[in-house]
């Protein structure tokens, strides 16, 4: 693998770190800027609702721009809205800037994902995207525990100083290994580009990633009172059983792009059948400690062993235009599929449901992701809905 994969894993990193170190230092915020809990929570919808909306308006508006040059603006952008994060006065500042940093999220894995299929020869494309994907799940398992810790110990400010030097580094390994020549766009046409997504098969991509995600984080967003209320585990033990969900995302995500460059069709319907699996069995599995633990790997690796197929079928379906932007949008789409698992899995919980009942809701997801994923596959079949489609079984 080309030494710029590791670079574009690296803003990967800083940006997977700047999206969720926030979770663990929400009490440390809403005390120094004077807000209530669910406010400070509101600072994750914000950055959720900043990747939705911006990848797909930098997209567009840098579509003309040599790729590299992207990135490198990306990378300008994450750091500078985390030195404005750093610096808040008040609460509404470091929402904006955190708005503002989301704005660079979709983008950069978007755009990364094309130009991580450039480096490298067509039968390692999805193992490329993983690759760079890798930097996001480090960033859970190390750069969001260390963050954390930084933010307790000298002040939540802390951790988005160390966020703005690791948005420096990272700014620096593009500038120095990312190749121009190798990154050149297509020519940008914005109706050409826009017209992608009246793809049927594009828009029936994206829609199977927001219902498989949103399978995951139904869950993954109450994992804390899963394991202490059900599991029966002390508080403290939930941060070093999350580095097992750490460990099974960087599983899954490798396992994923290798599989997906042999046998993407399959890869993409195993991976939704093993996560809804997954999640239906750990109904049963959560009552165990020891199996919850498992599970908890298990669900990473499921969740994570998605990403880079999903991301490479919507590249593929989107050939010949469009497909920056379209990447831009399927990133878009998992966070949109994270805020619409949240939501679900509270519904699920405050309608008297109740956590043991979260796993089984959830595991329809991918099950309706699957029965999206097989419509769009036979309308592949029946006819070409006047667009080039490759796919690979």
């Amino acid at each position: 693998m080309p030494l710029a994969l590791y670079a574009l894993a690296a803003g990967a990193f800083g940006i997977g770190v700047t999206e969720f170190v926030i979770m663990g230092l929400l009490i440390d915020v809403s005390k120094d800027l004077g807000v209530s809990i669910s406010a400070a929570g509101q600072l994750i919808s914000g950055y959720a609702l900043g990747v939705v909306v911006g990848a797909p308006l930098l997209t567009i508006a840098t579509g003309n721009w040599p790729r590299k040059t992207v990135l490198l603006a990306l990378m300008a952008i994450f750091t500078l809205g985390n030195l404005a994060c750093a610096l808040a006065p008040d609460y509404w500042t470091l929402m904006g800037a955190r708005i503002i940093t989301a704005f660079a999220h979709g983008t950069f894995f978007g755009v990364g994902s094309v130009v991580a299929t450039g480096l490298v020869a067509p039968n390692k494309k999805a193992s490329a995207i993983a690759l760079m994907f890798t930097g996001l799940t480090i960033a859970n398992i190390l750069g969001v525990p260390f963050g954390t810790w930084l933010g307790q110990a000298f002040g939540w400010r802390a951790t988005f100083w160390a966020v703005t030097a690791v948005g420096l580094a990272a700014f620096a390994v593009i500038l120095a290994l990312v190749p121009r020549s190798e990154v050149a766009p297509e020519k940008s046409d914005l109706r050409a580009d826009l017209a992608v997504l009246r793809r049927t098969p594009v828009l029936l991509g994206l829609a199977t990633t927001v219902l498989g995600y949103a399978g995951v984080f139904a869950v993954f967003t109450y994992i804390a009172p899963l394991l202490t209320e059900i599991s029966g585990f002390k508080e403290a033990a939930v941060s070093p059983i999350l580095l097992v969900f750490g460990g099974g995302l960087i599983a899954g995500n490798l396992a994923g792009g290798k599989i997906a460059d042999r046998w993407l069709v399959p890869a993409v319907l195993g991976s939704l059948v093993v996560l809804a699996v997954v999640l239906a069995t750990m109904s049963f599995a959560i009552h165990s400690q020891v199996l919850a633990v498992i599970y908890v790997g298990l669900l990473g690796a499921a969740a994570f062993g998605t990403v880079a197929p999903l991301q490479m079928w919507v590249l593929d379906k989107a050939q010949g235009a469009g497909q920056s932007l379209a990447s831009s949008f399927n990133i878009a789409a998992f966070n949109l599929g994270n805020a619409a698992g949240a939501w679900l899995g509270g519904a699920v919980i405050a309608h008297g449901l109740g956590l043991g009942s979260l796993t089984w809701v959830a595991a329809l997801l991918p099950v309706a992701a699957l029965a999206v994923a097989g419509l769009a596959l036979r309308l592949d079949r029946t006819n070409a809905l006047g667009a080039p489609v490759s796919v690979r079984s």
